[in-house]
């Protein structure tokens, strides 16, 4: 662990310096030690990455600032990308990140091409916990902090069966391919449903609104006798109701997956069916908690699930 010295360490080194240049007496060599009185104070900086700005993020940061205030022996200092695919930005705030020597970087990595950077960091003796997003194949990582995305998926799926007549004609809108927390939700839902539905169209949307809306549109435009769309994160579906909306369409059955605020909005006014919901305030503390811990050599879970819930018109009031 790095150790930081505040102001009153170098004040008080300031004052040592001029007492033992206006003494004729030798003066010993004094190391801060730590405590109250203003000696070496050792604090553990965490670096907290996350996507881009959108209410998800914006909860999982507010979370992590809750987390900084009320422990005293650690600092956290914010990244943020300008999309979900923004990898560009991410690795510029990994390397920001290494340059002011942070002890531990806790990071929703937008793909595995952030894996490299992430690997200087840790052979830098830096802690990397990842957060919402594993990335499976590198074995650099401490643990992830997430949802279980397969299970979430396995959930909607369920419900889906539970709520929709076999042969029903669904479309997917995908997250961001590639990115396997997204991918997982997609894998969990059809795991789930198996031979009950009918996939009429599969389209990627980067969890990008415009392009949910976009695929909307154009999914029902080919399959009018569409019953159903599940999206793979918020702000797509959320695009996609409008198309449902211009289209007439009110009984079609529409799920997403988050439960943003716009979801949650739009299951209370009765314009969407239901959501998966993730816990993106447990994965801002927990996730900088399992920063703080392993830098401080506590043992941590490999994997540290948040947990999931299926938002209806049943239930939201909760989620208000």
């Amino acid at each position: 662990m790095r150790k930081r010295y505040g102001l009153a360490v170098a004040v008080a080194t300031s004052a040592l310096l001029l007492t033992a240049c206006s003494s004729d007496e030798p003066t010993e060599s004094t190391t801060p030690t730590g405590g109250a009185t203003g000696a070496a104070q050792e604090e553990v900086v965490i670096g907290l990455i996350t996507k881009f700005p959108v209410d998800f993020y914006d909860t999982m940061v507010d979370a992590a600032k809750a987390w900084d205030e009320a422990e005293a022996g650690a600092s956290v200092i914010y990244a943020q990308g300008e999309s979900g695919t923004d990898d560009e930005g991410e690795i510029a705030a990994i390397q920001s990140m290494i340059a002011q020597g942070v002890d531990a970087i806790a990071i929703t990595p937008t793909s595995p091409a952030v894996q490299g950077d992430l690997q200087k960091a840790v052979d830098a003796g830096i802690k990397v916990i990842l957060i919402d997003n594993d990335i499976p194949d590198w074995d650099g990582k401490t643990a992830v902090v997430a949802t279980d995305n397969g299970a979430g998926g396995e959930l909607a799926g369920q419900w889906f069966v539970d709520n929709v007549p076999a042969g029903a004609k669904v479309a997917l809108l995908q997250g961001v391919l590639g990115n396997p927390s997204l991918d997982a939700r997609i894998d969990g839902f059809l795991k789930a449903t198996g031979d009950h539905i009918t996939v009429v169209a599969t389209v990627a949307t980067d969890c990008d609104q415009t392009k949910g809306l976009d695929a909307g549109q154009d999914i029902i435009t080919a399959n009018p006798d569409l019953d159903a769309i599940y999206a793979a994160c918020g702000p797509p579906i959320t695009g996609a109701l409008g198309a449902v909306e211009a289209a007439g369409l009110k009984d079609l059955i529409t799920v997403g997956f988050d439960a943003s605020p716009d979801e949650i909005a739009a299951i209370a006014a009765g314009t969407q069916t239901g959501s998966v919901a993730q816990f993106p305030d447990k994965m801002g503390s927990m996730g900088v908690q399992a920063a703080f811990d392993a830098v401080m050599g506590k043992s941590v879970e490999a994997l540290i699930d948040t947990g999931t819930d299926m938002v209806t018109a049943e239930n939201v009031k909760d989620y208000q």
